[in-house]
C-alpha cells in the first residue's frame, strides 16, 4: 500500500535520521533539516525515532492515499489540505483510501514533515534511506534523486489511529531571529571588534542557501585567518570564508574544510535557521557548551515525556 504522487512539490525528499559512519569516506550525514520537527512527527505515531519521512520544502506536493493509514504532519505551516479541507501541524489525522493529501505555498517556516504510521518502507543505502542529491544516495531510488510525479511511495496500510496533537510549550517559534550557537577554539583568532559584529548584527538569508549550506549577508567579519589546514567539519559551522560573509554549514555539507570556523550552531538552532527563507533576518546567540546540552536535554525529555 502507498500513497501516489500527483504533484512532486518543489524540493521533495525522503530523510530519516541521516547516515552515519561514512564521514571519514567523504560520505556526509545527510538527514532532516529540522532535527526536532523530524522527531516530533514520528513520536506523535509512536514510530521508531528514525523511521523514514517525507521532507517537503516551499510545498506544492499532493499525494493520494491508495490504503487507509495514519499521518503527522510537523514543521512549517505549508497550508496543507487534505481533500480540500485546510489542516493544521504538529498533529495527526487519519487517512482513507482514495483521501487526497496536499501541501501549499508557506504560511509560517519552509519545511514541513510527513510522518506516516509504521514509516515509509524504503531499502536503506549504507545504512540510510537519507536522501543527499549531491552524492547521489538513499530517497526512493536508493540513487539521491528528489520525490517525481508519478512515484509511488510504500507503507504498511493500517486502520489504528490515535489523535495526538504535539504541546504548544514544545512548538518551535520559527519566526524567532534568535539562533543559539556555540563557539568554537578558532572564535579566539577574531578581534573584539569582529566579536561584537557577530552578535550585534543582523544577517539576512541569500538566496545561494540551501541543505548544503545556509549563506548569509551582513556587515563582513574579517577575522585574523584567511585559511587554516583542512579539517573535519561538524554539523552547524559557521564558516568565514575571504569575503567575511559567514555560511552555517548544515545536513548535507562537505566532511573538510579549510575556512575558520567561528562556532556552531546547536541542532535546535540549525533546525530554526532551515526554516527561514531567502531575505529573512537572523542574529546569532552565544551560549556555553552546557547551556547548549540542557536546551537538547530538555527538548528530548518532552519527546520522551509524549512516547
Amino acid at each position: 500500500m502507498a500513497f501516489n504522487v500527483i504533484k512532486s512539490g518543489v524540493l521533495t525528499l525522503v530523510q530519516d535520521l541521516g547516515r552515519h559512519g561514512y564521514q571519514h569516506l567523504g560520505v556526509t550525514t545527510g538527514g532532516p533539516m529540522d532535527e526536532f520537527a523530524f522527531r516530533w512527527g514520528n513520536a506523535l505515531l509512536s514510530n521508531h525515532a528514525n523511521a523514514a519521512q517525507l521532507e517537503i520544502t516551499f510545498g506544492m506536493l499532493t499525494l493520494e492515499a491508495q490504503a487507509p493509514t495514519s499521518i503527522a504532519i510537523t514543521g512549517a505551516d505549508l497550508g496543507a489540505t487534505l481533500n480540500n479541507k485546510a489542516i493544521l501541524p504538529w498533529q495527526t489525522y487519519a487517512i482513507k483510501k482514495g483521501d487526497v493529501l496536499t501541501f501549499n505555498q508557506p504560511k509560517l517556516g519552509l519545511r514541513a514533515y510527513l510522518a506516516v504510521k509504521g514509516g515509509l518502507q524504503i531499502t536503506p543505502v549504507l545504512g540510510s534511506v537519507a536522501t543527499v542529491m549531491r552524492e547521489a544516495l538513499g530517497g526512493l531510488s536508493g540513487k539521491g534523486e528528489k520525490i517525481q510525479k508519478g512515484d509511488i511511495l510504500p507503507f504498511v496500510a493500517t486502520t489504528e489511529h490515535q489523535q495526538r496533537i504535539t504541546p504548544r510549550l514544545a512548538i518551535p517559534n520559527y519566526e524567532q531571529q534568535n539562533i543559539p550557537m556555540v563557539m568554537s577554539y578558532q572564535f579566539t583568532t577574531l578581534s573584539g571588534l569582529d566579536r561584537a559584529r557577530l552578535f550585534c548584527n543582523e544577517y539576512a538569508v541569500t538566496a545561494a542557501s540551501d541543505r548544503m549550506g545556509y549563506r548569509l549577508s551582513g556587515e563582513a567579519i574579517q577575522g585574523d585567518k584567511k585559511g587554516i589546514i583542512s579539517e573535519g567539519i561538524a554539523y552547524g559551522s559557521i564558516q568565514l570564508p575571504n569575503d567575511g560573509q559567514p555560511i552555517v554549514l548544515l545536513r548535507d555539507r562537505q566532511t573538510i574544510g579549510g575556512y575558520p570556523k567561528m562556532g556552531c550552531v546547536t541542532s535546535f538552532g540549525g533546525g530554526l535557521l532551515a526554516q527561514k527563507k531567502p531575505g529573512d533576518m537572523i542574529n546569532f546567540q552565544c551560549l556555553s557548551l552546557n547551556q547548549a546540552e540542557q536546551e537538547r536535554t530538555r527538548k528530548m525529555t518532552q519527546l520522551s515525556q509524549l512516547r
